[in-house]
């Protein structure tokens, strides 16, 4: 910047060019506004026990269990859950990251700014400690995994009817 007095005319040229960059800084913002708010990610776990989605917040708006379930035991189930929304997150901030290059810019400091926020937001959440351990660490320890029920029994017991000799089987 020089140090000689600006001419109205060179001060109302700074002002409408400073004008033009934060309308168009304005713009921009409201475009990566209105794609984060139409932001949502689907993603199914490798084995096909869960489909999840979650919103431009990150939060879990649908889950979607198969029947691969079955065959799991409990803690596996929420095991496969958690990555599955840890990664379903880790897509959102990557994608969040590609709209506010394509809007903002990542070389401007507002662009910056709003990439490591949301960035923070995003994956911030995977590795707080919940009680049961940090999420990003969370592995089911096989040998706690309890055993299977034993198949339902089948239990023979007279119905009292004396005609057909039918038993029930079920109770």
């Amino acid at each position: 910047m020089d140090d000689r007095v600006l001419t109205p005319d060179d001060a109302r040229q700074r002002l409408d060019a400073w004008k033009g960059r934060i309308d168009r800084l304005a713009s921009d913002t409201k475009a990566m506004s209105d794609q984060f708010q139409q932001l949502t990610v689907t993603r199914k776990d490798p084995d096909g026990m869960a489909e999840v989605t979650v919103d431009s917040s990150g939060s879990l708006i649908g889950l979607r269990l198969t029947r691969e379930i079955e065959r799991s035991s409990p803690d596996v189930v929420a095991a496969t859950i958690m990555t599955t929304i840890r990664g379903a997150k880790a897509e959102l901030a990557a994608r969040t990251q590609e709209i506010i290059a394509e809007t903002v810019g990542t070389d401007s400091a507002t662009g910056r700014a709003i990439a490591e926020r949301v960035g923070q937001q995003l994956l911030a959440e995977q590795t707080r400690d919940d009680g049961y351990g940090r999420y990003d660490d969370y592995e089911p320890d096989p040998a706690e995994a309890p055993s299977p029920p034993p198949p339902p029994r089948r239990v023979a017991r007279d119905d009292g009817d004396d005609e057909d000799n039918n038993l029930n089987l079920w109770r």
